[in-house]
């Protein structure tokens, strides 16, 4: 699944909302907090990443994203009873897979549509330790750089003829793996090299050229964000 957002657009949402709504995605989804108590905001929360990977113009992420889910919801759901060993491994890998896959498509929303910048400004403003967040900002850039390294690796093994369809597919996961796994230390070095040279660590005020703050949509999200936690209390401690 590829994702190409357009990174020189401002993203419809600031990055607080979006670490809040990730939070929120963790609690509810992957735990499952609140169970049938929750079940609107849980169905509101599994869909809410595709919504906002539609409104950043990612269709075929958004479609995809879809497609598997539910493709996986149901499967899971027809594996119910008298299963066999390897049917009961195949449903719990469904079964985790639809409590993961809405956060990691939300996290890998926030990680394409967030600038470092926009980042480390949001992060002053919540008066966040510097030791904190440029690991975090090295992070934003890291996978992204290491699914670009992976493509032209790919690439050049398709050059070379070699596929992973073919009959040798373990030298080809090999040939993959081994220069993709080097390549990742030596991506981290340099992005962290890369964050020292832009001076975050000098510990003082930096600018930015976007202006961090809350829209009409960023309110939506809180409010619904606030709302989940509160309903889960009511139905946590008064029901």
């Amino acid at each position: 699944m590829e994702y190409k957002l357009n990174r020189d657009i401002h993203s419809l949402l600031d990055p607080r909302t979006k670490l809040l709504l990730l939070f929120t995605s963790s609690i509810f989804v992957i735990g499952t907090a609140g169970e049938k108590w929750m079940s609107v905001f849980y169905w509101i929360l599994v869909f809410l990443p595709v919504v906002l990977l539609f409104v950043e113009k990612e269709w075929k992420a958004g479609l995809i994203s879809i497609a598997i889910y539910i493709g996986s919801f149901f499967a899971q759901r027809a594996l119910q009873h008298d299963l066999t060993m390897i049917e009961s491994v195949f449903a719990l890998m469904l079964f985790i897979l639809t409590k993961i896959l809405p956060t990691v498509i939300l996290a890998r929303y926030i990680v394409m549509t967030t600038k470092v910048s926009e980042f480390l400004t949001a992060m002053n403003k919540l008066h966040v330790t510097d030791k904190l967040t440029i690991p975090i900002s090295v992070i934003f850039r890291f996978f992204p750089t290491v699914a670009e390294e992976y493509k032209s690796i790919t690439d050049a093994m398709r050059m070379r003829g070699i596929e992973m369809g073919a009959k040798k597919a373990g030298e080809a996961i090999e040939y993959r793996m081994v220069p993709l796994i080097a390549s990742c230390s030596l991506i981290g070095e340099e992005l962290s090299a890369a964050a020292m040279t832009r001076g975050l660590d000098v510990g003082k005020k930096r600018s930015c050229i976007w202006k961090i703050k809350f829209g009409l949509f960023d309110w939506f999200i809180i409010i619904f964000c606030f709302a989940c936690f509160i309903w889960w209390g009511i139905g946590r401690f008064f029901v």
